[in-house]
């Protein structure tokens, strides 16, 4: 009796750790036959809307590839992070998915004062990133001009977007002066409003206020007295949609006729809430518009439109545009191996995408072209398509 027991307590021991080590190689061949990707953007925050955006696109463009058989026989998941449009939050989320999650390929973020440091712990890393929606040249460049070789963007740089704002307003809204309000600690607005104003002044016009304001400002009335005071016939906001709206509500209650002029962080469906009628008549820089027919964009709206019961924004537009790119770059290298797949982006050309065919340049920057829309009635729309 007693060597029974013992022989049915070896049974046991032996069939645990055989079910042990059969779960441990499934979970191994899971793994390998699995690409992991990072992606980290603003769930929450202040720019909320612009993260949900993206992340609905970058599961959409996934979930189309894994339906397909993913990407070399190997199925796409994505590891998401909550950066909260802050640059401290954004890089432990950066850090915490190169160490701990081990991925080598990293979509984000949103804003270019999160991506700018991501950018900097990925090219020590050596893990290819990709920012869907980030515009500032520092992203994938730095202050001495040294090329960050593992950075790459889907969407224009400030420079190209203040120049062509400055062109619209000098040739098309036929002005010759302006004001400036831009956010001091905020990389891509401050950024934005120096290209802005370096173009504007460069095509003969005059810059009648130069102005700041910190982060968490939300009254602007001794900035705005003084703007009534210099009268200009265009009143630049290079910020996001939430401090647009706040500003061209108090504009207009002071009674500020400037026409708005601002770039693509105006982009949301919450500017017109915020706003209300003050955003009416107001333009803007963009990446794309989904009025344009081209039947590449028609078929995107529509499916997007399907999935989420909205029309896709620029920033819902670069997030699919920017996974469609990284996977490219993974399926030509044939492997995840980062080395490879930085190559691979780096040597593609005229490759398809919602907003335009995409080749990059020396910096990492995709050759694209600009869009300018209008604020009518609450709604966006098309004006006109400037080419680089």
């Amino acid at each position: 009796m007693k060597k029974f027991l013992i022989f049915r307590y070896l049974i046991c021991v032996f069939s645990f750790w055989f079910l042990i080590f059969s779960f441990t190689i499934s979970c191994g061949q899971k793994e390998t036959n699995t690409i992991r990707i990072g992606l980290i953007v603003p769930i929450t925050g202040d720019v909320k809307t612009f993260g949900e955006s993206v992340r609905n696109s970058v599961l959409l463009a996934v979930e189309e590839a894994n339906a397909k058989g993913g990407v070399n026989n190997k199925m796409i998941k994505i590891a998401t992070a909550d950066d909260k449009n802050d640059p401290t939050e954004a890089a432990n989320a950066c850090s915490k998915l190169i160490n701990q999650d081990k991925v080598k390929f990293i979509i984000g973020s949103v804003a270019s004062k999160s991506s700018i440091p991501l950018s900097e712990i990925c090219q020590e890393a050596k893990v290819v990133m990709i920012t869907p929606t980030s515009t500032n040249p520092k992203v994938t460049v730095r202050d001495n001009g040294e090329r960050k070789d593992y950075v790459f963007r889907a969407c224009f740089i400030d420079p190209f977007q203040g120049t062509v704002a400055a062109k619209f307003a000098i040739e098309n809204l036929k002005v010759n002066n302006t004001a400036i309000l831009y956010d001091i600690s905020n990389d891509y607005v401050k950024g934005l409003a120096e290209y802005f104003k370096d173009a504007f002044t460069k095509m003969g016009g005059k810059i009648l206020v130069y102005e700041s304001y910190g982060k968490d400002d939300v009254d602007f009335s001794a900035l705005l007295t003084k703007i009534k005071a210099n009268n200009p016939q265009v009143l630049f906001i290079p910020d996001y949609y939430n401090k647009v709206g706040l500003i061209a509500k108090q504009a207009r209650a002071i009674g500020i006729k400037s026409i708005f002029l601002g770039g693509d962080g105006w982009d949301s469906p919450e500017m017109a809430k915020i706003a209300g009628d003050a955003i009416n008549g107001g333009y803007f820089t963009n990446h794309y518009s989904p009025q344009d027919p081209r039947p590449e964009v028609q078929e995107w709206v529509a499916k997007y439109k399907v999935k989420y019961l909205s029309n896709p924004d620029a920033l819902a537009t670069l997030g699919y545009d920017a996974t469609l790119l990284l996977l490219e770059g993974i399926r030509v290298a044939g492997k995840e191996d980062a080395t490879l797949v930085r190559d691979a982006l780096t040597k593609m050309s005229n490759f398809p995408t919602v907003s335009g065919n995409i080749t990059f340049d020396a910096f990492g920057n995709p050759v694209k072209n600009a869009v300018i829309l209008q604020y009518q009635n609450g709604e966006q729309k098309y004006v006109t398509t400037v080419q680089p």
